[in-house]
């Protein structure tokens, strides 16, 4: 998102305005984005994880909170207007800050740089302290108590309907925080997390994932998703891998720093050899495994719209992302009778209990498991001397 983020800042073009409405959909309150159609300013918004294309509503929406309203906000600012005039000025939050205050946050920014953070848990927990400072503004923080976190989740998480996953991260924010500034009377070991809701991953069928990329005819686009699902990775993985760590003759892929800062080492697929190969001789990367017009980093952006438009020409209607593939390539494993320990190991996991989510995914299990109701049919017809047999298409004889 970076690399498109300062490419859009450094363009001279002018792209439309992008108007943001807030509507009740599927039950929720959605913070809609209207456009005149613009394929770059679409494969950014496509970049926001939660982001959705409604043909109803002829709009892009995500969930309306606070947060995503910041994020839109921050992601368009050096990029197109961004009209604000139709939502309820409910929605900002407004900060007000003390220049003590903002140096503050601008130490804990480096603090957590310095701890060696993602990028975006950096901007995000950054964005919860903020917000929390801003709202005890006038309590000094020596005096903030766990009262005082308490009072700040009423208020702003439960009213503002954020997510039990935001609620999560703010607590790891703050846990964080007091770490870099302890005198604090918020006692850590006394926070705990919501628990986290527990939703199924999409998966795809083994032929679902042959279909896409037999319609992506792109050779590049092919090398790029064949390898997203056939060694599980995830897409920045991808997109940061290096040619010198695919080797093709152990048949094996070195990712470097992966998520947790961990390297680890993932297959490559026989079958994929001679299509990586063509690839790598057509298009002659230099340094990473897939490369940029200027030889840098391939965007994420550009992978995600690539998919999306493979999955359509395949005909399939399910939501499917580059880490869909990931899902899809742990979940087939499980299938093929590969164990829970040798994937948690291939997906870079560092608990069993996040690989334990593919168990309820798998289907080879669940379809030698019968149905208590075929069960009984199967009996009636074994013990009905009649020829004809009890079928739920018609009347069931008696």
């Amino acid at each position: 998102m970076t690399f498109l983020y300062f490419a859009f800042a450094m363009n001279l073009i002018q792209y439309p305005t992008i108007y943001l409405e807030q509507k009740t959909h599927k039950k929720e309150s959605q913070l809609l984005l209207k456009f005149s159609f613009d394929e770059k300013l679409k494969g950014l918004i496509k970049s926001v994880e939660g982001t959705h294309w409604s043909q109803t509503l002829n709009a892009w929406y995500l969930k309306n909170s606070e947060e995503n309203l910041a994020l839109i906000l921050e992601l368009f600012k050096d990029v197109t207007k961004v009209d604000t005039s139709r939502i309820s000025k409910k929605t900002y939050f407004k900060r007000n800050l003390m220049e003590s205050q903002r140096q503050l946050l601008n130490t804990f920014y480096l603090f957590l740089k310095g701890k060696r953070y993602s990028p975006s848990t950096i901007q995000t927990y950054t964005f919860f302290i903020a917000d929390f400072i801003s709202f005890h503004t006038k309590t000094p923080l020596e005096e903030l108590t766990n009262r005082a976190v308490e009072l700040f989740i009423e208020t702003v998480f439960i009213e503002r309907k954020y997510s039990v996953s935001s609620q999560r991260q703010f607590i790891s924010a703050l846990k964080a925080f007091t770490s870099f500034y302890p005198q604090t009377k918020i006692h850590n070991l006394s926070l705990e997390r919501p628990k986290k809701s527990r939703i199924l991953p999409n998966v795809l069928s083994q032929e679902e994932v042959v279909k896409i990329i037999q319609h992506t005819k792109n050779l590049k686009h092919r090398a790029i998703i064949v390898l997203l699902y056939s060694s599980g990775l995830r897409i920045g993985e991808v997109t940061s891998l290096l040619l010198k760590n695919i080797d093709t003759l152990r048949r094996q892929v070195k990712v470097e720093g992966g998520k947790g800062r961990k390297d680890r080492f993932v297959i490559l697929a026989n079958t994929f050899l001679p299509l990586l190969q063509n690839y790598l001789t057509t298009f002659k990367p230099v340094f990473y495994f897939i490369e940029g017009p200027t030889g840098k980093k391939y965007s994420e952006s550009s992978i995600r719209k690539f998919l999306f438009k493979s999955v359509q020409n395949a005909g399939i209607s399910k939501k499917v992302t580059p880490h869909t593939l990931r899902h899809s390539y742990a979940t087939h494993l499980l299938e093929n009778g590969v164990g829970l320990r040798h994937i948690q190991e291939l997906l870079g996991h560092a608990r069993p209990e996040t690989t334990m989510i593919y168990t309820h995914v798998a289907k080879k299990d669940l379809l030698e498991i019968q149905s208590p109701l075929d069960t009984i049919l199967l009996n009636l017809n074994k013990n009905d001397k009649r020829e004809q047999k009890l079928l739920l298409s018609r009347d069931i004889l008696l």
